[in-house]
């Protein structure tokens, strides 16, 4: 007769959900069951009710009830395996690896994930950097498919919470290089423009939606000019909108340079300029799990290497420029929230001041 079983969170399981962990861990316990445990009283955590909502902590200890019997699970159709030159050929990406992380440089035209048409993709060769773990990396972020550059991924489930964490809160510092038709006027500035998917292109582009579209925000740095022809410039996205660099450059009149999508028949130079998107992930820098920082710079793909030569560009100066570390000036929203906050309360204290002189 099968018994009540126990189990401790491990540490990788340090701040999941409790039905994320029956996901992990036991995924013959279907949604439907886990939930009926937790109505009845049967789950519990260290000894208290739990809900599939609650976060667990590494030490806690799980009591699960016996096992019921389940219809056999369809096995899912398993990847294909990899052939040695797809193996060679991620792994030769590689620039950073350690025991919770791997960085490569992504090279444009290849997609981060797959979708309708797309079956070649960076998820599609995990496989081939397993190393010496058992399981295979996973995707914390991503890069468009005609983007390049350093791409980060997760090696263990701990470290893909704290980088996720990490993306979510700011925290990680993302600069890419771009070359843009023509200079902006200004040297450093913020672009702060909501975004949104834009109709009738199934969900497949952005434009700039005052009235409906999310925040977002991006820094840019001229690093050199030719003329008034085209621009080197840095950017680091404040936060993370679909195609969010490329249609902030076209708003303010710069499209990267082989953006057609955006830019049109504008974003594409003559005289042997290459009509591959100029967009790079550059360098990547975010806090380890196990302390320390990552900190990771990308070389640059050879269309964009040989456009830089073209225009007369000298490499060395783009990381000359520091990485900015200060926090990201507050949006629109941020100073309309602190405006209400401070006009509540003045008001509040005006309330205040005339009790005080009713009383």
């Amino acid at each position: 007769m099968s018994e009540v079983r126990q189990f401790t969170v491990s540490v990788d399981d340090d701040g999941i959900r409790l039905d994320r962990w029956f996901k992990r861990h036991m995924p013959e316990a279907s949604f439907n069951i886990v939930s009926r445990w937790a109505r009845t009283g049967q789950l519990r955590v260290d000894g208290a009710r739990a809900a599939p909502g609650d976060r667990i902590e590494a030490g806690q200890v799980i009591r699960v009830p016996p096992a019921e019997p389940e219809k056999p699970a369809k096995k899912k159709s398993s990847r294909p395996p990899l052939t040695p030159e797809q193996t060679e050929f991620v792994q030769s990406l590689v620039l950073h690896r350690d025991a919770q992380a791997i960085v490569i440089n992504k090279p444009p035209g290849l997609a981060t994930q797959g979708g309708t048409k797309t079956h070649e993709h960076v998820d599609a060769l995990l496989d081939g950097l397993t190393f010496d773990l058992e399981s295979r990396p996973k995707l914390v972020h991503r890069l468009d498919k005609d983007t390049s550059g350093a791409l980060l991924l997760a090696r263990t489930a701990r470290a893909a919470a704290y980088f996720s964490k990490h993306f979510s809160g700011r925290s990680a510092r993302k600069v890419y290089w771009a070359l843009v038709i023509g200079v902006p006027d200004i040297d450093d500035g913020i672009i702060d423009l909501p975004l949104a998917k834009q109709p009738g292109t199934g969900g497949e582009k952005m434009h700039v939606d005052e009235a409906e579209g999310q925040p977002a925000r991006s820094r840019y740095r001229v690093i050199e000019r030719a003329g008034n022809r085209a621009a080197w410039v840095e950017l680091q996205p404040f936060t993370g909108r679909t195609h969010q660099l490329r249609v902030h450059m076209a708003a303010i009149g710069h499209p990267i340079i082989g953006d057609g999508k955006y830019g049109g028949q504008d974003a594409f130079l003559t005289g042997g300029v290459s009509r591959k998107m100029h967009l790079h992930a550059r360098r990547i820098r975010i806090d380890h799990p196990d302390g320390g920082k990552i900190d990771v710079t990308a070389p640059l793909p050879q269309h964009f290497a040989e456009t830089l030569d073209t225009l007369g560009f000298d490499e060395a100066l783009g990381d000359t420029l520091p990485i900015d570390d200060s926090p990201p000036p507050p949006s629109r929203e941020e100073k309309k929230a602190k405006a209400r906050q401070h006009a509540k309360s003045v008001r509040k204290e005006r309330r205040g001041e005339r009790r005080k002189r009713g009383g």
